[in-house]
Order: structure tokens, then sequence, then C-alpha cells
């Protein structure tokens, strides 16, 4: 087959083992991501098989009509909110979804909660300036951690922040505060209580025309000034422009984050505000997430091939 894997930034898959599993096949790998339609057309005109990474690329019924040789799609993961797949199956692409683990997102989420409550970062790059102790951070022990969706990654980071001695509040649909509840921790009395009450607030909620916009600067404004929002899960569920808006106006003081609503990011106003720690989409960019990910997406497209 000829198979092709976009948006490989790190040129990583090759050195994966999991990709000994394409041994034999024609592969071709691409570096960047590309937005253009025309451009698109071209780099999979060859196409028989495509393997996603994640949603770096979306697959629209215009690109498909473009692409008559495809016949797969096997996504990284099982997420595939950006795969029109009415107009695959029109088109006679078959698309093939996997699995993934919590624990590398949940890891990442808690390094931004340290990074940002102790200035990490900053106190980093002041070392190196010849700048020593400028920042005053703040403990975890005793204060409160909120979790606005307690699934499988928001669980992890709740069980990280009971290491660390939290206090838990959680919040979401019925189903996670029938979860938090059965587990023993507190329900907040609504999404305003949540974010009042939080010195720690974590988003863990899909995107989806429900959870989008969910978090409004409303409902930032509601938090501390030393409060710290940290979003590893999509940047489409808090309102555009609110977060920027209100880290200028000071609530919260802080905040940790993964995601964009333009990615990959190259400049942005908000990334200089000195109360922001970003990471460029990390949260599952780790060698063992990618050896299960990858795996498990070349092991889905082989299979259906030999059908």
């Amino acid at each position: 087959m000829k198979i092709v894997i976009s948006d490989d930034y790190q040129d990583a898959v090759r050195t994966l083992d999991a990709f000994g599993k394409l041994e034999g096949h024609d592969v071709t790998i691409h570096h960047d991501t590309l937005s253009d339609l025309d451009a698109l057309a071209e780099r999979f005109q060859d196409a028989e098989a495509l393997v996603l990474i994640r949603e770096r690329t979306r697959i629209s019924e215009a690109l498909l009509a473009r692409l008559p040789k495809l016949r797969y799609i096997s996504q990284t993961g099982g997420g595939a909110a950006h795969i029109d797949q009415d107009a695959c199956a029109r088109h006679g692409v078959k698309v093939l979804t996997g699995t993934g683990s919590p624990v590398a997102a949940a890891e990442l989420t808690w390094g931004l909660v340290m990074a940002a409550t102790r200035h990490i970062p900053q106190e980093v790059e002041n070392l190196k300036a010849g700048r020593w102790q400028r920042t005053l951070g703040t403990g975890l022990k005793g204060r409160t951690l909120g979790i606005f969706g307690y699934g499988k990654i928001g669980q992890l980071v709740a069980g990280y922040g009971q290491a660390f001695g939290m206090q838990l509040l959680v919040w979401g649909r019925e189903g996670t505060r029938q979860r938090a509840a059965e587990a023993g921790l507190e329900v907040a009395a609504s999404q305003d209580d949540l974010f009042a009450r939080s010195d720690v607030l974590s988003l863990h909620l899909r995107l989806n025309d429900d959870t989008r916009g969910m978090v409004t600067a409303e409902h930032l404004a509601l938090m501390q000034p030393e409060a710290v929002l940290i979003n590893t899960s999509r940047a489409e569920l808090i309102e555009p422009g609110a977060l920027e808006a209100a880290l200028r106006a000071g609530r919260p003081g802080r905040a940790g984050i993964d995601v964009f609503e333009q990615e990959p990011l190259f400049e942005h106003p908000m990334l200089a505000l000195p109360g922001l720690v970003a990471t460029p989409h990390l949260g599952y960019v780790e060698k063992d997430s990618y050896e299960l990910y990858f795996g498990d997406a070349f092991d889905n497209l082989l299979a259906a091939a030999s059908e």
C-alpha cells in the first residue's frame, strides 16, 4: 500500500518500534501541517491510506472528492471529529479509529500545575540570565483543586491532587457528578461555584456542540487573583478571547495551557503574558503514548487491508 502519514512535527514516527509494522509498504511521512485544499490534495493524491496524527489535519468532502485512490483512513486515538465520516462513506473510504491512554495527558496536566504555581519556567530563565529568586510561588497542600469533567484524565489528575494534599471539588455533567460523589469527592453547587472556589482549576471536557464556549468570561471573572486555570483539553472550551482578557484583568492571575484554537501556533500576543505557562499541545506527545497510538493505528490499517 501507498501510505501517507502527515503532521509528524518531530520526525518521531520512523523512530518508533511500531513503525516496523509497515515494513514492505510504500510510506511517505510529512512533518508539517497544511490547510490549503489544493496543497492537501496534491500531498495525498497517490495515497491509498492515510494515517492521521490526532486532529492535526481535517478531512472534508471537498478533499475526499480529489482523492480517488484513497481507501482507508487510520486514526491515532479514538477521536474523529475532524473527519467527515458521512463523506468518507460516500467516497468508499473506510475510517478506522483506535484506542489511547489518559496517562500522558494527565501527567502533562500536573506538570503545568507545578510550573504555573511555582513559576518554574520564569525562574529557569531568570537563573540563566543571572537573576536570582524573582518570584514567590504558591504551594498546593490544603488548597482546592477544581476538576471540570471527571472522566479518565480528570480522575487521574484528581488522584495527583490528593497525593499533594489538596482538597477536591468537582463539577460537570450528571455522570461526572455521580462518579465524583461515589468516589467520596465534594461536588460543587454549580459551575459558578467551581470557578469561584478553585485555587487550581483543570478542564477535562470533550469538545462538542454542548461544551464549545462553555467557559465564559463571566466564569473566569469569578476566579481569584492567585488562582490558576489549566487547560490540556481543547482551547474551544473557552469562549474566544476570554482567557487572554481574563489574564490581562488578573482573574485568574495565572494559567497553564497546552491547546490553542489554531494549531500549530507560532505567535500570539497571549504568549507574552507573564502569568501564562504554555506548551505546544504535548499532552499525548510522549514515547509510550506514541507507541500505543501508532501501533494500534498500524494494526487496524493492516487488518482492514487484509480483509
